[in-house]
């Protein structure tokens, strides 16, 4: 930084006098005080110098995932009000369609700045004041990129935003940097601002926000300058004329501007060292205390066996269905029906929580959510409420409830999980004659769930699979994993169900529950002459162990699933099983004590 390079603006009145008069304003030499400003009291900026040194969590891929809005984004409100102050300066709103009737909805429509100019010619200029420079504004023609959003607020039993392309799918014909080129986030500006309005110099400012450059382009500023920390506190700075300083460990260099002391730490680094972070960060930064890890090698065994990443619905309107479920040695589910009955070990649990962040919905019958009351989430490290963005990862719950039997209320652990912000409310299937309080109804709408209501049943009365599945597609579910109960298993293990099942899933714990529990036992099959026969036997059948549990992963001959999953490829290493004893250590990996699912 050249000493012509410095201004007034930088070195605030402690320094004027040390400036040679070339360097002073032209209204200081002629001897004329500066133009009063009727800005009335500058509110304070929220932001500070701390948001820069401890950004948020992943804030280059966020931002760049809030400049492309590829597919529709789910965010928490607190995560919107966080990460959206910097991309303001891609997305300008346009205009409020308003809430609707229920109030809980609220919708901002968002173009891109490029589509607008930044200045229309007018016919005729107006003079200026003879003496009064003509300002230079960039002038910029509109039409440039053509991208919209709609933004969507709910405020209800939870809150949310959703982001989503306006029209028909799009790209920006230029990159993020080029906006963070043309103009500055809000966040930068305010940071700016605040560390002036503490008393310190624009040039001090510069220097202590561009010393950690990564931090500082992950924030959108690689094109910052110091005239941006000087217009940012323009309007106060023409209202206080206080003396203005340089940070602590910081000194003025005449001719290199501000520089840091000899042996002395930055302030990026004394912030860091002092692990000062913001308290509306921490939400970000601390896991909840059940959150569960599944060590990556062990997820190339369940590959071929899932859904695509971009799986889409079958040419006969099915999802992909994953039918997994946890046994004990005996085939039982339960002790008793109606008993809750842990059987996963701490692995295997992970390892089922994996899955759920694999699906788009998890299935389940209603004794199993009237038993258990389960949460029906997934707590896997970077899944939404456990360490990733909005519901990332969360599947959509569903319960199959033809009689109205559930009766949720705000303190159904489902529900709850709701409210916390870890999980999604329930789709309830249900038979048509069905009777429910018009207040279950509206609660369940509330907290963003809804009744599916069917009208197709099978020949002994009961709703069919194959409708369950279609319907759930139609709502844009492309991948189900069920989880049970037994009746729910043992119907889609049957041979007139189980062509719908993709894959199967089964854990193995190491114990006997003894007779009388809930069992795993399909109807029997019968040859042509009437005599018994096996129901049918798995194919592309793959074993490992996960600490004393065996996993066995396999599909069902005749079933739909290899068109809808991976290509099937055994695993590179396989590991014997040994319920007791296993020759090969597992991974280590973090859990919470058993709780419900």
């Amino acid at each position: 930084m050249s000493e012509k390079d410095r201004s007034e603006e930088d070195v605030g009145p402690v320094a004027k006098e040390s400036l040679p008069q070339e360097y002073r304003s032209d209204q200081e030499q002629a001897g004329q005080s500066e133009a009063p400003v009727t800005t009335s009291q500058i509110k304070a900026p929220s932001r500070t110098i701390k948001d820069l040194l401890n950004p948020p969590r992943n804030l280059a891929a966020i931002r760049q995932l809030l400049f492309e809005v590829a597919d529709k984004i789910e965010l928490h409100t607190h995560e919107f009000n966080l990460y959206w102050p910097y991309v303001d300066n891609v997305w300008v709103r346009q205009h409020r369609a308003g809430s609707d009737k229920s109030g809980r909805y609220k919708t901002d429509y968002y173009a891109c700045r490029l589509q607008r100019p930044t200045y229309t010619p007018k016919a005729v200029d107006k003079a200026r004041p003879e003496g009064t420079p003509t300002r230079k504004k960039q002038i910029r023609e509109g039409g440039k990129c053509h991208m919209k959003l709609k933004v969507v607020r709910y405020e209800g039993g939870y809150q949310s935003v959703t982001i989503a392309q306006l029209g028909y799918k799009t790209e920006h014909l230029h990159d993020l940097d080029t906006m963070d080129r043309i103009k500055r986030t809000t966040v930068l500006m305010e940071i700016a601002r605040s560390e002036v309005m503490s008393g310190y110099m624009p040039a001090s400012v510069y220097t202590v926000m561009s010393e950690d450059e990564e931090k500082l382009v992950a924030a959108g500023g690689r094109h910052l300058k110091r005239e941006d920390v000087r217009n940012a506190s323009q309007a106060w700075r023409q209202q206080h004329k206080e003396p203005l300083r340089v940070h602590e460990g910081y000194r003025y260099d005449h001719g290199n501007g501000i520089v840091r002391q000899n042996d002395t730490m930055s302030l990026a680094q004394a912030v860091t060292a002092s692990h000062v972070v913001d308290s509306a960060l921490v939400y970000f930064s601390d896991l909840p205390p059940n959150t569960l890890t599944f060590p990556l090698e062990d997820r190339a065994f369940l590959e071929p066996y899932l859904p695509r990443n971009n799986a889409t619905i079958s040419d006969d309107g099915l999802p992909h269905v994953t039918l997994t479920y946890a046994t004990s040695m005996d085939s039982s589910l339960s002790l008793a029906p109606g008993i809750q009955t842990h059987l996963s070990g701490p692995h295997s649990k992970a390892m089922t929580h994996f899955l759920r962040s694999r699906h788009d919905a998890i299935l389940v019958g209603v004794r199993t959510a009237l038993a258990d009351d389960p949460a029906l989430n997934c707590r896997l490290e970077g899944a939404g409420g456990y360490g990733g963005l909005g519901w990332e990862g969360q599947p959509r719950p569903v319960v199959i409830d033809p009689a109205g039997r559930w009766l949720l209320t705000p303190q159904t652990r489902v529900i709850r999980t709701v409210s916390e912000g870890k999980g999604r409310a329930p789709w309830i299937i249900m038979a048509p004659g069905s009777v429910i309080d018009p207040n279950r109804v509206e609660m369940l709408k509330y907290y963003g769930g809804k009744h599916l209501g069917l009208t197709d049943y099978d020949n002994k009365w009961r709703l069919r699979w194959e409708a369950i599945l279609k319907a759930l597609a139609a709502e844009g579910v492309q991948s189900v994993m069920i989880e049970g109960g037994g009746m729910v298993i043992n119907e889609l293990l049957s041979p007139q169900q189980s062509h719908l099942v993709s894959s199967v899933i089964v854990t193995v714990a190491p114990t006997y529950l003894g007779r009388g529990g809930v069992t795993v036992s399909p109807a029997p099959s019968q040859d042509g002459f009437g005599r018994p026969q096996p129901v049918f036997r798995f194919k592309d059948v793959r074993w490992q162990s996960f600490g004393e549990d065996a996993v066995m992963c396999a599909r069902i001959p005749g079933g739909e699933g290899p068109a809808r999953s991976q290509t099937f490829e055994p695993p590179a290493v396989s590991r014997p099983v040994s319920f007791f004893n296993s020759t090969i250590e597992a991974q280590k990996f973090t859990s919470a004590p058993n709780t419900n699912a």
